[in-house]
């Protein structure tokens, strides 16, 4: 088997030849290697490439300046890639354009296409109407399955898929049933369409419906689209399975750009100007820096401690690092398990009596194995922690349980509590975690240090 990287490349030397080279590859080579080429050349690669294959590399949602290569092209040539493209896949295209172009070119489609268009871009970002498409195949109930394969044959080029077939009410256009392309043809040619393959309860979302919930739709009941109605039950479009996995993706990629702490990125990486760059992350990062002044300040009202035995200075980073570690566990997982609707802000009470005993070994764990690194170095005369080194070692296993337990704890509970009171846990539970188990993890650890040590080094 051939792997990825030993398959050959296409380069742009002049738009004919590249066209002619493109015929003989897949969408995502070509739209990858119009990524890493110049934006006027591959401008110019898509004025000459016949319209339907430059409308299918357009929409493609891998392909990046979509702005810029539209600007590029001349007015009429972009209004003409843009008729043969799929409705949400023409959507798609219309949010990445900047003004004026993208008035202009809406301006220029033809009514039918652009009513359709408006409608798709009214609804929210993150809704099932924005990836939906009414490209779909549709039959009365009273057509028989020989029909229907007919219209199939007839119809089939210009829908976004086939294997799905709805059955609507010609009057109201109520949907009243789906069944599979499979069901069709296995079926008597004779039989009207109701009455193929079983019963089944509809399953169908809302235009308003977020996409991760139709992407669990999808997903539990293994469909290849799943039907959007509004409130009346009337067809409206359907969200296909490849269009949900380009919402994944971007959902993915936008949670994991939140939980390090900074706003998403729009554009791709190697896209992202210096100065939006900048402004992505400084917001974060100057909250962050603020809030862990706090650390300052909790170190501060310990000087005298620190004075008297500045050896528990040594373990303040091993302390810090430890709580902020077993916290942030406890953070992923919890958000996973929120996104994946496993849990609902009711169960705390469930998470809190799963973490807490959870901390709390691991925190032993930790603790042990700090008493061990201890012994081991005083032992050994790699280090020497004074007469007293017993109690050091004492005090920083006990403050390891104490820490991994409250880090534990707090990570889990605090995306619920951010979720409660209308933040998003995916950007900033991983601040706020780090922040508290930082302040909270050095009062255990010179609470403990206290108890402990003194009459002796304190």
């Amino acid at each position: 088997m051939q792997s990825d990287d030993n398959l050959p490349r296409l380069a742009i030397t002049d738009p004919a030849t590249f066209v002619r080279a493109a015929e003989h590859f897949h969408d995502i080579d070509v739209v990858e290697a119009l990524n890493g080429a110049d934006a006027g050349a591959a401008a110019r690669v898509l004025e000459s490439m016949p319209v339907e294959r430059a409308a299918e590399i357009l929409a493609h949602p891998g392909l990046d300046r979509v702005a810029d290569l539209l600007e590029r092209l001349p007015l009429d040539h972009a209004v003409g890639l843009m008729r043969p493209m799929s409705a949400d896949r023409r959507a798609d295209v219309f949010r990445r354009l900047r003004e004026p172009l993208r008035s202009n070119l809406l301006a220029r489609l033809d009514p039918a296409v652009r009513a359709s268009l408006q409608q798709l871009l009214s609804y929210p970002p993150t809704s099932a109407g924005r990836i939906m498409t009414p490209e779909y195949v549709a039959v009365p109930p009273d057509w028989t399955v020989e029909q229907t394969l007919r219209h199939i044959r007839a119809v089939g080029g210009r829908m976004e898929t086939i294997y799905a077939i709805y059955i609507l009410d010609p009057a109201t256009q109520r949907l009243a049933r789906a069944m599979s392309l499979r069901e069709l043809i296995l079926a008597d040619g004779t039989a009207t369409v109701m009455s193929v393959g079983p019963a089944r309860k509809l399953i169908a979302v809302s235009p308003t419906t977020d996409r991760e919930d139709v992407t669990r739709l999808i997903s539990k009941y293994d469909l290849i689209a799943v039907p959007v109605i509004d409130d009346t039950g009337r067809m409206l479009g359907i969200v296909t399975v490849d269009d949900v996995l380009d919402a994944i993706v971007d959902e993915d990629t936008e949670d994991v750009q939140k939980f390090g702490g900074m706003e998403a990125l729009d554009e791709p990486y190697m896209q992202i100007g210096f100065a939006t760059m900048i402004r992505k992350r400084a917001g974060w990062l100057c909250a962050l820096f603020i809030s862990e002044m706090l650390t300052a300040s909790a170190m501060q009202s310990f000087q005298s401690q620190l004075e008297r035995a500045v050896v528990l200075a040594l373990f303040i980073p091993l302390i810090m690092s430890s709580g902020g570690n077993s916290g942030s566990q406890a953070t992923s997982l919890v958000i996973r398990a929120l996104a994946l609707r496993e849990l609902k802000l009711g169960d705390w009470w469930r998470i809190a009596l799963r973490e807490l005993p959870t901390g709390a070994t691991l925190g032993v764990i930790l603790g042990i194995l700090g008493i061990v690194r201890i012994t081991v170095w005083q032992v050994a005369g790699i280090f020497d922690y004074g007469p007293h080194w017993r109690l050091i070692a004492a005090t920083v296993g006990s403050a390891l349980v104490g820490i991994a337990t409250f880090g534990s704890l707090s990570g889990s509970l605090l995306p619920l509590a951010l979720n409660r009171i209308g933040f998003d846990p995916a950007s900033a539970s991983a601040p706020f975690v780090a922040t508290l188990v930082d302040v909270t993890g050095l009062v255990i650890y010179f609470g403990v240090a206290y108890a402990i040590l003194k009459g002796t080094l304190l």
